[in-house]
């Protein structure tokens, strides 16, 4: 059970400020840190067992090093019993924090300061949060990371500030050592991993990304050259836009929502306009699968806004399209028609030459397969859009091939589904044999989520081959 108020045994004020006791925190190096309260703090090893809901043989092997903690519960307990914030320990604000007025220095990593779009704040971000998701394990991060989306006015207020002018970017630390070279190869890195989780799809390289990334903020940390650190923080935007690509594949809804603003920050750091708008229409499209359509439409204009002649023609098509998934999602299908067709003029003139590698995923076969996708939605309200539905998936999975393997599963699902929805078993049947044997091909999560919504246009039908087709998707789910 969590210490209640009464239970708890605040760590004094003046102790938390000691750089020691914040540095230990910080890396969870709780051996340092309960003997630092011991001495300094006047609290008994007794004490700290009962606040913290723990043993006192458990605190004793902290205290001894012979136990490292990461567990998730267990740091939420010591926080809450000593009255740490949050932030502190990688945590999000704790409850009691709302009404504790003891200085708590920098702001945690879910809150907004007033100076939150100065370079120096994507800095301190990433190191807690990458610091943080590392030295958890994968099944207490399962359980962690599943808090509800920040959505509505919270999230849009806070994400105003892109627009506003870069700060001075230069944090006035120790110098760094960084040439040309070594931002050249973590470019690479970057792009290697962006590739990867396109074709793939799932998190096994999560830490991978994020253990990145934490090299790259801590890079930061030191004082570069101008050129140098602008390219370090336009690195930490990609890098932060995979992380948050993966933990969404994950189910990670919070942490992916958390990656994307980190990466937003980073990209305004690095006075990245365009890949900035990038960002904001990812999130955008988190929102459209949670059923936030108002919302996304206002991050796809804050976008449109904030990257106005800063982009290609193939980022402006993919703005485009996001902008009619959330007139579709409103169900506004002369908006949607419109924007559509906006897309469908912007992206023949996009040329890849000259534009960023991030966007050449959108051409004609990305712009089919989203097209396909909204008539789709469209059509589980009006099955009149079943068979335009089916015609653009076609299309994107005749164009796109197998090689990215979360699209083409997850176009070959949707096929299916349109249809089912048009009355045409005997297609969708072979079309959800094709689906499964392309979900196996993929770790994706969102490919599990979706192919779980199919399984029920199989329900309710004695059909042989209906049968066949909903065995095996449960045979898939259940692997």
């Amino acid at each position: 059970m969590p210490p209640t108020p009464d239970q708890a045994a605040p760590v004094p004020a003046e102790l938390l400020d000691r750089p020691d006791l914040r540095q230990a925190l910080a890396e969870h190096d709780f051996s340092a840190a309960f003997s630092i309260i011991k001495k300094y703090g006047g609290l008994s090893q007794n004490r700290i067992a009962a606040a913290c809901a723990l043993t006192p043989g458990k605190v004793s092997t902290i205290l001894k090093g012979t136990h490292r903690v990461t567990s998730y519960q267990v740091i939420s307990r010591i926080a809450d019993g000593l009255r740490i914030p949050g932030h502190m320990v990688g945590l999000t604000p704790r409850r009691w924090e709302q009404d504790d007025r003891r200085p708590a220095g920098p702001s945690p990593p879910d809150t907004i300061p007033a100076d939150a779009w100065q370079p120096v704040a994507a800095v301190d971000l990433a190191l807690r949060m990458t610091r943080t998701d590392l030295v958890m394990d994968r099944r207490t991060a399962s359980r962690a990371l599943t808090a509800a989306l920040t959505t509505g006015p919270a999230l849009l207020d806070a994400l105003d500030g892109w627009l506003n002018t870069v700060g001075v970017r230069r944090l006035q630390r120790s110098t760094g050592r960084l040439g040309a070279r070594d931002v050249d190869e973590l470019e690479q890195t970057a792009r290697v991993f962006r590739q990867w989780d396109h074709r793939f799809g799932g998190g096994l390289r999560q830490k991978a990304v994020i253990g990145q990334l934490n090299e790259v903020a801590a890079a930061l940390s030191d004082h570069q050259t101008d050129p140098i650190e602008q390219r370090l923080y336009q690195v930490m935007a990609q890098l932060s836009e995979t992380a948050a690509i993966m933990a969404w594949d994950c189910g990670h809804q919070r942490r992916a929502q958390d990656y994307y603003r980190l990466a937003l920050h980073a990209s305004h750091a690095g006075e990245d306009r365009a890949f900035g708008a990038n960002v904001l229409a990812g999130m955008a499209r988190q929102l459209l699968y949670q059923d936030r359509p108002q919302d996304a439409l206002e991050l796809v204009r804050l976008a449109q806004e904030g990257s106005q002649g800063a982009h290609g023609e193939r980022t402006r098509a993919m703005l485009h399209t996001r902008e009619a998934w959330a007139y579709a999602a409103m169900g506004r299908p002369a908006a949607f028609h419109r924007a559509t067709e906006q897309a469908r003029e912007a992206l023949p003139e996009a040329a890849q030459e000259g534009e960023p590698h991030w966007i050449g995923y959108f051409d004609q076969a990305e712009l089919a397969g989203v097209t396909g996708g909204r008539y789709l939605s469209m059509a589980r309200a009006d099955r009149r859009f079943a068979d335009q539905a089916a015609a653009h998936i076609t299309e994107a999975l005749r164009l796109r091939g197998e090689e990215a393997a979360r699209s083409h599963a997850l176009d070959l699902i949707g096929l299916a589904e349109a249809r089912f929805i048009a009355g045409d078993l005997a297609s969708g049947v072979e079309d959800t044999h094709r689906a499964v044997d392309a979900a196996a091909r993929t770790q994706s999560g969102r490919v599990r989520v979706k192919l779980g919504a199919l399984y029920r246009y199989t329900v309710g039908r004695d059909l042989a081959p209906v049968r066949e087709a909903r065995d095996r998707i449960r045979t898939a789910l259940a692997s």
